[in-house]
């Protein structure tokens, strides 16, 4: 598929999520393959004009990270045309507009999920961007503001007219925040109303499977992969090649795992300095653990951790705990093997919208949308 001027690798994109889609990840998954475009997380667009510390971090990339996009929100015209300019000059492939965040600190200056209520000024806004940039301007929205409001198809109309190059939409309400079930037939109305432009499909894909039914569902040209990436950051890889073939490829084994953790830790502690990265790590390690088997001691000492040293100790010592539930040849003895299907929280999300919020390995907000 294409995207603006851009022929891509596959058809499968990183939804950006705060705080988690910086570049050590981004930079993880792509070497996993599978992965087509990345955007980082969103960023303010005041901040990025303010050249502040925090939103230069958010934007880094590098050569590896290609293609990738950068997110802004906000509801100042002239603010985002500054920003649009600013990320392209810092080598962003595309910029995104965020439509669909639901979180109260970027919904009450009329950014996210509130550009959904006002179309005609959001075109005007998005009309100015494409006008002020060469790389392709896109959108990130939900279905609408709740089900009475299911503004999305129409404002994806209006959007394709503006000069947007694709659209990504969460099959959400923002009133539902992360509960209850994607609604593929509103990602389908979306992409009905759009005549020449990609729409990108997103929210509980968490298995292969899961992307070939929103695909054959919705009629969209790709899936963009969020929560489901933090879980299983094999998930590209083995997507891309169940969509191409219809087999599945099995899932990584526990040295694989470790491999791949071991090298997203070293990411992180070269792009934040060894303590700081020690410590952010501390919330992306258990994401790894939820699939080692028993992990008790070492989801207990993992976050507790400052330094490499610290990391390797913590590992080390996991792996000889763990051998007394191993075969000879260091697998899992059945009775401590995990089912994939039932060690995948989202996957039972996605089976009965009542599922326990333990389940969840990505914290998200909880509670009435309003006090997020």
């Amino acid at each position: 598929m294409k995207i603006g001027p851009y022929t891509l690798s596959s058809n499968l994109f990183l939804s950006p999520l705060a705080g988690y889609t910086n570049l050590p990840f981004r930079l993880t998954l792509r070497e996993l393959g599978g992965l087509a475009w990345t955007t980082c997380d969103l960023v303010n667009a005041r901040s990025l004009i303010e050249r502040t510390p925090a939103a230069l971090k958010l934007i880094a990339s590098s050569p590896e990270d290609r293609p990738f996009a950068i997110q802004l929100f906000g509801n100042v015209p002239e603010e985002m045309r500054e920003a649009a300019r600013i990320a392209e000059a810092c080598g962003a492939q595309s910029v995104d507009i965020n439509m669909g965040c639901p979180v109260k600190k970027v919904v009450r200056v009329g950014g996210g999920s509130a550009m959904m209520t006002e179309l005609r000024k959001t075109a005007a806004l998005v009309r100015g961007m494409v006008e002020a940039v060469k790389i392709p301007i896109t959108a990130k929205m939900r279905l609408g503001w709740d089900e009475d409001n299911l503004s999305a198809p129409e404002l994806a109309a209006v959007l394709e007219e503006a000069g947007v190059a694709a659209i990504f939409v969460h099959g959400r309400t923002r009133a539902q925040g992360f509960s209850g079930r994607v609604n593929l037939g509103g990602i389908r109305a979306v992409v009905q109303a759009v005549r020449t432009i990609p729409v990108i499909g997103n929210g509980d894909v968490t298995t292969p499977e899961a992307a070939r039914q929103m695909i054959a569902e919705t009629g969209c040209a790709g899936v963009s992969i969020g929560r489901g990436a933090f879980y299983d950051p094999w998930i590209f890889r083995r997507t891309a090649h169940y969509l191409r073939s219809g087999e599945l490829l099995p899932e990584p084994d526990f040295a694989e795992r470790v491999r791949v953790m071991q090298r997203h830790f070293d990411r992180y502690c070269e792009f934040y300095g060894e303590a700081h990265g020690a410590r952010l790590f501390r919330k992306v390690a258990p994401w790894y653990a939820k699939r080692f088997g028993p992990a008790k001691p070492f989801k207990q000492d993992v976050i507790t951790i400052n330094s490499r040293a610290d990391f390797a100790a913590v590992l080390g010592r996991y792996i000889q705990w763990r051998t007394q539930f191993c075969d000879e040849s260091g697998e899992l003895l059945p009775r401590y093997a995990l089912d994939p299907l039932r060690a995948s929280f989202m996957e039972a999300e996605h089976r009965d919208s009542s599922a326990p919020a333990e389940r969840s390995a990505i914290p998200v907000p909880r509670g009435p949308v309003e006090t997020w």
